[in-house]
């Protein structure tokens, strides 16, 4: 607390003490004493007063500290609380205790509920997948045109469901990240190979060519990040193709020749729940898969950017360089 806030807050004092001097000047002022006579006691009690003062500030300025560092604790904030000086503190102490214990047991019913909540949608998420197993075994039984369409739209029924997971992965204390180093060609082929029947039904091209490259990363996130970053490219591409290379040293780029995005919504299409003019056109569209590329990238130690030409493609750009983390 430096002097002038803590002169705000005496100030009531200070200007009784100055009203109080006045007075007795004027009274003896009136009785036509020595001046000298209120003078000599007025210097005497300001010497005392700035005493006191001294001490006071000292006792304040302390006691500020260590509210001020309360700011940091507010969990354990009733327990930490200084002792009470006067009725009005402890009556004020006994109500914030009070707002504490409320505020603690209403985090905890919310986090309760949240806990209840993640775990119904987490296996939501895991059963879901059997009967999307079993449909698809019946769908492969038989090679037609109707199976082969209903198995890329199961695909995209279990991305989602994979989209779901990582979503509640992502915030959850159990995440499981694995960091090791892996050879990029393999990931990159595990999550070609789940888009592989929506490629040949569509007749899209994809250009891919071994990259000789091995990553720090974590192999099941990254395959997430480009399963997205693929499932976008398709969804947006009619004609033409995708390709993937590298560029630089060891950033990874998936193009595709689709509608591309729009000038003004590039720099947000990584916000959550930002769909921009192709979402609104394609109502399906969540705005979520490229928030979770980019959360999942953060926690990867990688960067991804995008690149767009409207009506002429897009291209997504993932720096795999490891900074942050280390391999095993």
């Amino acid at each position: 607390m430096n002097i002038f806030r803590y002169l705000r807050l005496r100030c009531k004092v200070i200007g009784a003490f100055i009203l109080f001097a006045f007075v007795f000047a004027i009274v003896f002022a009136l009785y036509e004493l020595p001046l000298a006579a209120v003078l000599y006691p007025t210097l005497i009690c300001s010497f005392a007063a700035f005493t006191f003062s001294a001490a006071d500030y000292t006792r304040v300025s302390r006691r500020y500290r260590v509210l001020h560092k309360l700011l940091d604790e507010t969990d354990a904030l009733p327990e930490l609380l200084p002792p009470a000086q006067g009725q009005f503190e402890e009556e004020y102490q006994a109500l914030l205790r009070s707002a504490c214990a409320k505020r603690k047991q209403d985090a905890y019913g919310m986090e309760k509920r949240y806990a209840d909540m993640m775990e119904y949608y987490t296996l939501w998420a895991h059963q879901i997948k059997t009967p999307i197993a079993a449909m698809r075994l019946h769908l492969q039984a038989e090679d037609t045109a109707l199976n082969r369409t209903l198995l890329v739209e199961l695909g995209r029924v279990e991305q989602y469901a994979d989209m779901v997971l990582a979503y509640l992965r992502l915030d959850s204390e159990s995440t499981d990240w694995v960091f090791r180093e892996y050879d990029l060609d393999g990931i990159v082929r595990q999550a070609v190979k789940r888009f592989a029947g929506e490629f040949i039904a569509r007749k899209l091209t994809l250009s891919y060519e071994p990259l000789h490259l091995r990553v720090v990363t974590d192999e099941k996130w990254l395959t997430f990040v480009l399963e997205q970053v693929l499932s976008n490219a398709l969804k947006y591409t009619r004609e033409g193709g995708v390709r993937i290379e590298l560029r630089e040293q060891c950033t990874l780029c998936i193009a595709d020749t689709g509608i591309g995005i729009a000038p003004e919504d590039l720099p947000r299409v990584f916000e959550k729940g930002y769909t921009g003019l192709n979402g609104r056109d394609d109502q399906r569209a969540s705005g979520i898969g490229l928030y979770l590329c980019r959360r999942v990238c953060g926690q990867l130690g990688h960067k991804i950017s995008a690149e767009s030409v409207l009506g002429e493609g897009t291209r997504i750009l993932i720096d795999l360089s490891q900074e942050k983390v280390q391999s095993d």
